[in-house]
């Protein structure tokens, strides 16, 4: 993900908050806020390590799900409920769970310790910071995560912190997919999240906030009630929810416009000044230690970071955000006849401390400005319960990517080929192969590999120019393992398929759940 750049503005005086332990007065209502965070990497577990890999799931895990799970759980602590709603795709869950990135997690955390403690011998500005940093994030992996993230995210769940949503297994594209395919992706994903979390989750993350029409008879069939679409999918009439024609199932809309407030492809607030710089690294240690300073100003001569008063301008920026959004919320109820309005701002998580390292605090100083400024926070299911629907509506072909269409997935020719191709042949292959009695590891693991062919990534970091060989060789890579299986099941050499998919599973192992015999049904 790359950060956008804006114009340089005047930094506002954050709203003033009443001293600790005063009584607070919330303002009169003016409407229902809805912050939706889907969290998801690809799958980079034993796939390399620098400079992609594994290291973007610690970097992302250390700097983005650590902080964000701290704050949950603090709010939780002081009462707080239907606080947001958190996305966490099956990759991404299974890489949370997993030993093996466990224990990677925790070497690559006492390493940033130690490159920290040795940028601070060598007199590095912002050291200290960033060793305080590594230190919390140790005792946390040692401590609370030391199981995984599933404990984590059930009890704030089963407290009714947060609503989880879903999602199919690898993240492809939906309306890309073969038809075939749909019902099982979403049918694996569901399964997963059930055995992590269990309770089945009711609203998903569609990938890309892809939609086709039609989609929603699948998401019926599998018991979802709701999922996310972008702003332009409903015409930019995003004050509530629709009931996708008739079937039961509704779509929220993201406001773009108050969600860009925050981050879009040409502004937002993480290229502040005073923010932590993404880009710059201390060549030595590999700390990030400088400021933005400016959008134009260079790596070599941007001022060091200033903790202290990057607070200041999350706290100033939140205050800013909460204002704009209730504007929004007031225009919205006074074009409504007064009828309270629903505003849906959906970011990936990653943002929020990994991209943009204040974001965790921009997230706590919003959700404690809500109430004073008249504003509900609610979960997307609260928030259909509490009647914020608009009716029945057919909704067109969309997505949140470039053009709000498909093109940043279907113009990688090869890529899109490829998938389709593996696709087709695995439901050919189980098809001929599965038992209707017995589940099959060899097909389940085929099922597998094609899967993580069809994941959406590959061709977004193709189209966007980040790590595309990368990219390309993780998409051949599976391809090339499922074709090897499904070239020993069509060949009936059961040992050398058996032998093959042990291997093969010691590298990909994700969806515990997969039930290849389910294609033999779609």
């Amino acid at each position: 993900m790359s950060h956008p750049a804006r114009p340089a503005a005047p930094t506002p005086t954050a709203s003033p908050t009443p001293a600790r332990g005063a009584a607070r007065t919330p303002a009169e209502p003016v409407g229902t806020f809805c912050l939706v965070l889907h969290s998801h990497l690809p799958w980079v577990a034993h796939a390399g390590a620098w400079p992609v890999g594994e290291e973007w799931l610690y970097q992302a895990w250390t700097g983005a799900y650590l902080p964000l799970l701290d704050l949950l759980e603090r709010l939780a602590d002081t009462g707080q409920r239907n606080v947001l709603t958190l996305g966490v795709t099956p990759v991404l869950a299974a890489m949370l769970d997993d030993p093996y990135c466990l224990s990677g997690l925790a070497r690559w955390v006492a390493d940033w310790q130690l490159r920290a403690q040795g940028a601070l011998v060598d007199g590095v500005p912002g050291a200290g910071h960033e060793g305080a940093l590594a230190t919390a994030a140790l005792r946390a992996v040692e401590s609370r995560w030391r199981h995984g993230a599933s404990p984590l995210l059930r009890r704030l769940a089963d407290a009714g912190v947060v609503e989880l949503l879903g999602g199919p297994a690898s993240h492809p594209v939906l309306p890309l997919l073969d038809e075939r395919i749909v019902p099982v992706q979403l049918g694996a994903g569901l399964d997963d999240a059930t055995l992590r979390l269990g309770t089945r989750p009711r609203g998903i993350w569609a990938p890309e906030c892809a939609y086709r029409p039609g989609l929603e008879r699948h998401y019926a069939a599998a018991g979802v009630t709701h999922f996310v679409v972008d702003g332009p999918t409903v015409g930019g009439e995003t004050a509530g929810a629709y009931d996708v024609a008739g079937s039961g199932v509704l779509a929220f809309p993201r406001d773009l416009g108050v969600s860009y407030e925050v981050w879009s492809p040409t502004a937002g607030y993480p290229r502040g000044a005073w923010y932590r710089d993404f880009h710059t690294f201390d060549h030595g240690s590999g700390l990030r230690v400088s400021r933005v300073t400016s959008v134009d100003t260079p790596p070599g001569r941007k001022a060091p970071y200033e903790p202290a008063a990057a607070r200041r301008a999350a706290a100033d920026d939140a205050a800013r955000f909460v204002g704009v959004l209730r504007r929004r919320l007031t225009e919205l109820a006074a074009a409504r006849d007064g009828r309270r309005a629903l505003v849906v701002c959906a970011f990936d998580t990653e943002l929020f401390g990994h991209h943009w390292h204040e974001g965790p605090a921009f997230l706590e100083a919003v959700l404690t400005l809500l109430p004073d400024a008249g504003i509900q926070a609610a979960t997307l299911s609260q928030a259909a319960a509490a009647g914020h629907v608009e009716g029945a509506r057919d909704l067109p072909a969309g997505s949140w990517g470039r053009g709000k269409d498909f093109h940043v997935w279907a113009d990688v020719t090869d890529l899109a080929k490829l998938a389709a191709e593996v696709n087709g042949r695995l439901v050919e292959v189980v098809t001929a192969a599965a038992h209707p009695a017995e589940r099959d590891d060899v097909l389940d693991q085929m099922a597998r590999e094609a899967f993580l062919t069809s994941a959406s990534d590959w061709a977004f970091c193709v189209t966007h120019d980040s790590a595309a060989d990368y990219a390309r060789s993780r998409a051949y890579t599976h391809a090339g393992r499922f074709d090897a299986l499904a070239d020993t099941v069509h060949a009936r050499d059961r040992l050398a398929a058996t032998r093959l998919a042990r291997h093969y599973r010691t590298l990909d192992h994700p969806f515990p759940a997969l039930d290849a015999r389910r294609l033999t049904r779609a």
